[in-house]
């Protein structure tokens, strides 16, 4: 541990040899006095601890970059449809996207004693991967949308691979042979799309570099309006025919910026989003999107971290495919 960096709960476990599970009932005066108690103590005293003492063994702990994406907001309704039979409740914690921030969240959950932790499309940029070893070796930890492997932990995913490329061959079928990518920071799904893409243009013989635009961040408040803002300057300067965004929120501020512009859609030119919220069924034109199945995303981890209870740091997967959604955002290029 760093010099003045603040002790865990974990830090305690680790040093003592026991679970964080075990930790936690010393500290709430739910274990006998015996040797291990009085060690942990002395631990607890000698690392200058400060234990948050509360009792939230029926709750799940989710970690989530933003509240503001709906994507989110419906991965976790599936969490919440699953857990609602088994009368346990739901801690958020937000990380803001931030690797640090999202450890700090997890920190503070196992402090709340919570029964599991799920963390949705996770930061693994930078990852602490030995810190992450020992949260899946003290209690069941899901990953939604995350790709960094780590030992111990369960997964949920798309294929956003597969998925992004179904989107791509889609709008070559389409006649659309120069596509802007537009995606935002800090998520590993930008990164596999962003992959994916490259590799799509460069069998088409397309220099893709030439049309990727990184507009920020991708899932607050601002992210439609900043989608808006950066098209209305790049569009009337590229030959691009067609616009593919690495979610809804971008597509729906690629629409906003074609209106602006006077660009029709999909005659002038078709945009096509990713993840199917809410909102792109309501925009007009409607938006061409990848389904991410968000509520399967979310009932498939609730089920898998109670599986994970009784098999603790053995890892698990669930890869889901995602399917195309087409809508009037996109058609044929006459051009």
């Amino acid at each position: 541990m760093a010099q003045n960096e603040k002790s865990t709960i974990l830090d305690v476990a680790e040093e003592a040899g026991v679970s964080v599970a075990t930790v936690s009932r010393i500290i709430n005066s739910n274990y006998p006095i015996n040797e291990i108690s009085k060690r942990v103590h002395n631990i607890i005293e000698r690392l200058h601890y400060e234990p948050s003492v509360r009792k939230f063994e029926t709750t799940i702990g989710i970690v989530v970059p933003s509240f503001y994406n709906i994507f989110f907001a419906e991965v976790i309704h599936g969490i919440e449809d699953y857990v609602n039979y088994d009368s346990r409740s739901l801690i958020l914690n937000r990380s803001q996207g931030s690797a640090q921030h999202e450890k700090s969240c997890i920190i503070d959950l196992m402090e709340r004693n919570v029964s599991g932790i799920i963390v949705i499309s996770p930061n693994m940029s930078g990852i602490d991967e030995e810190f992450y070893k020992k949260v899946a070796q003290q209690m069941p930890l899901v990953f939604i949308n995350g790709y960094h492997q780590i030992s111990g932990a369960y997964y949920v995913m798309n294929n956003e691979a597969k998925g992004t490329l179904e989107a791509l061959k889609y709008l070559f079928e389409l006649n659309h042979k120069k596509i802007l990518f537009i995606r935002g920071i800090n998520s590993d799904s930008y990164e596999i799309k962003e992959s994916t893409y490259k590799n799509f243009m460069q069998e088409k013989g397309i220099d893709a570099n030439n049309y990727i635009v990184n507009i920020g961040e991708g899932n607050s408040t601002d992210t439609m309006d900043i989608t808006t803002d950066i098209l209305v300057d790049i569009l009337p300067e590229t030959d691009a025919t067609a616009i593919f965004c690495c979610n809804d929120l971008m597509g729906v501020g690629a629409i906003n910026a074609c209106q602006k512009l006077g660009k029709r859609i999909p005659e002038d030119i078709s945009i096509m989003g990713y993840d199917n919220i809410f909102l792109s069924r309501i925009v007009e034109p409607k938006l061409t999107t990848m389904d991410q199945n968000m509520f399967q995303l979310g009932y498939n981890a609730a089920t898998i971290l109670f599986m994970g209870n009784t098999t603790i740091g053995r890892s698990r997967h669930i890869t889901l495919d995602n399917v195309l959604i087409e809508r009037n955002s996109t058609g044929y290029n006459h051009n």
